[in-house]
């Protein structure tokens, strides 16, 4: 074998070596939630559309779709309800649904619940979507 044969197989060797070498930093992990954004930790209070880990889940609020909780400077008959659409982020999966202030949630094996939201209600000013903050936890 020549030298020019050796320097080209050389150089052949080289940039392949080179272009595979971006792929190297896309490993997939396969048993992680696939979502947008590092998810807060758990426990942590997230506005709309922040991603936080709760357990093996990543959960993520999406919108307000009821607010009727009796304010918090007035008295009430019925105490009311929040409910926040949530997406919820799995090993190889991804459900959305509307999670109850308080209430349960099972999917994929997995119980949820929404554990908090404020601010609270008040009679004179509504609140703004930007406004709120969700807690989540496993149960």
């Amino acid at each position: 074998m020549g030298v020019m044969t050796y320097m080209i197989r050389a150089s052949f060797f080289t940039a392949f070596a080179l272009a595979a070498l971006p792929l190297t930093g896309c490993a997939v992990v396969p048993d992680a939630p696939i979502v947008q954004g590092t998810p807060k930790p758990e426990g942590y209070a997230v506005p709309i559309d922040q991603p936080v880990r709760v357990g093996e889940l990543v959960l993520t609020p999406k919108s307000v779709v009821e607010d009727s909780r009796c304010p918090e400077n007035a008295r009430c008959v019925w105490a009311g309800r929040l409910i926040v659409r949530t997406r919820i982020d799995g090993a190889g999966w991804r459900d959305t649904a509307d999670l109850t202030l308080g209430e349960s949630y099972g999917t994929h094996d997995r119980v949820v619940a929404l554990v908090s939201g404020i601010p609270e209600r008040q009679t004179d000013s509504e609140i703004a979507p930007r406004e709120y903050r969700f807690v989540y936890e496993t149960r």
